[in-house]
């Protein structure tokens, strides 16, 4: 996520940080190289134009050029103006107190609503408590309804369908059924249009005030930059949006749209979606997306995604096993599988402030793919007893895993070894870095 502009402006910061004294010279040379990587990034030129002067007036100020670590200071302002433009703080999604909460999703083809719209789902459910009907008001494309269907099913949510072809009497209808229910959230998925199409505009208005919405989000990719941030503002223009929901973000190495659509469409974005399992949507952090964007990490996504996606209670027992000695295989690879929920290792290690991520996450996740694969090919029995396996079983491992025998042995030490350095740490509870509570 944002490789390019975090190259560049990484590079900036560097080279600014190697001058032995900051001239308000330094500073506007500094600038002009930001502007350049924004512009390159895809940020709106307005939106570049008005950060661009904002850190100009409190950089040349006695805050920075009088500072002990002018360099330091100066990506200090950068990173607050950054915030600012980003919308400051979290934007909650409204839900009623009483009565049921009517979500209505919009956007162009092909950006992601369908997911988005089961990923919201569980996201309530997770962390709201709350439970939603999916409501297919996309009458367009049959695969839409099909697909919304499939995915509430997989993550048993209700699901609602008509098959009427007209999205508005499916959509009255859905709000009789949300009713009998007693549902507490309603998420309409609705057709992709563009905002040429005046007929389907027109259709998207009579939906809006049949649901009368509490929250009306757009859905964008935020692979398309600029011109997310212009559909953005079209639909506005036609409906009273309530927030944006980012999409293909994890794909996205420019971030204009990101930087961009809160300040030319006066809409704070509310969610982003961060890759294709059903959990990868978080609630959008101004502060954490400005640290991501300047290369600084995002450890608070980092424990919010652990705490959704680890089993707080494994964990725990797993701690309490290898303390007392009887932690097995079986739970080693149980603890490889939490940790393979959060996604790929270059995605969480990019979210820890530490240097060439790249290099250790293109090792460590080649590392733990071949690790499970050994793991794979052992039996129960095996797992549960690993004092039991000998020679000729490390040589049948090996080969069920497509592995070497050297690289069978080298997990098994390392196995060994962890268990041995953990029965030495008895009494330094909480240390145990998966039990995320």
């Amino acid at each position: 996520m944002f490789d390019q502009i975090q190259e560049r402006l990484n590079s900036i910061f560097r080279n600014l940080s190697k001058k032995g004294k900051i001239s308000e010279s330094n500073i506007s040379d500094a600038l002009r190289d930001v502007r350049r990587a924004m512009l390159e990034a895809d940020v709106n030129f307005k939106v570049v134009k008005k950060f661009i002067s904002s850190v100009h007036e409190k950089s040349i100020g006695q805050k920075v050029l009088n500072s002990i670590t002018p360099s330091q200071q100066f990506v200090k302002v950068v990173k607050e103006e950054l915030i600012t433009l980003l919308g400051t703080e979290p934007d909650k999604i409204k839900i009623k107190k009483s009565g049921i909460t009517k979500i209505l999703l919009v956007g162009l083809q092909g950006v992601g609503k369908t997911t988005t719209a089961a990923k919201l789902a569980c996201f309530l459910k997770r962390e709201r408590q709350l439970d939603s009907v999916l409501v297919a008001a996309d009458c367009k494309r049959p695969a839409a309804v099909k697909q919304l269907k499939l995915l509430a099913e997989q993550n048993k949510i209700s699901f609602f369908s008509s098959n009427d072809e007209s999205a508005i009497n499916v959509v009255k209808k859905s709000m009789d059924y949300a009713f009998s229910e007693s549902k507490k959230v309603v998420i309409v998925d609705t057709a992709g249009r563009l905002q040429e199409d005046q007929s389907l505009m027109l259709e998207l208005k009579e939906i809006a005030k049949i649901v009368d919405p509490d929250e009306i989000l757009f859905v964008a990719d935020a692979m398309t930059g600029q011109d997310a941030v212009n559909s953005s503002k079209v639909f506005s223009e036609v409906l009273d949006l309530t927030g944006i929901i980012l999409t293909k973000m994890d794909a996205d190495t420019r971030g204009g749209a990101a930087v961009s659509i809160r300040e030319i469409t006066g809409k704070k974005i509310k969610f982003v979606g961060n890759g294709e399992s059903i959990n990868n949507l978080e609630v959008f952090n101004p502060s954490s997306m400005a640290s991501r964007i300047l290369g600084m990490g995002d450890i608070i996504s980092f424990v919010e995604n652990a705490k959704n996606l680890f089993d707080s209670e494994q964990s725990k027992n797993n701690q309490n096993k290898l303390f007392d000695g009887s932690f097995n295989l079986t739970d080693f690879e149980n603890q490889l599988n939490q940790f393979n929920k959060m996604g790929s290792m270059d995605s969480i290690i990019k979210m820890l402030p530490i240097k060439g991520v790249k290099k250790i996450g293109n090792i460590e996740e080649k590392k733990l793919i071949w690790m499970n694969a050994i793991l794979s090919s052992m039996t129960l029995y095996e797992k549960q007893n690993p004092s039991s396996i000998n020679g000729s079983r490390r040589k049948r491992i090996a080969l069920g895993s497509g592995r070497s025998v050297f690289e069978v042995n080298q997990l098994l030490k390392q196995f060994s070894q962890m268990k041995t350095m953990m029965k030495k740490m008895k009494n330094n509870k909480g240390i145990f870095p998966f039990n995320f509570k």
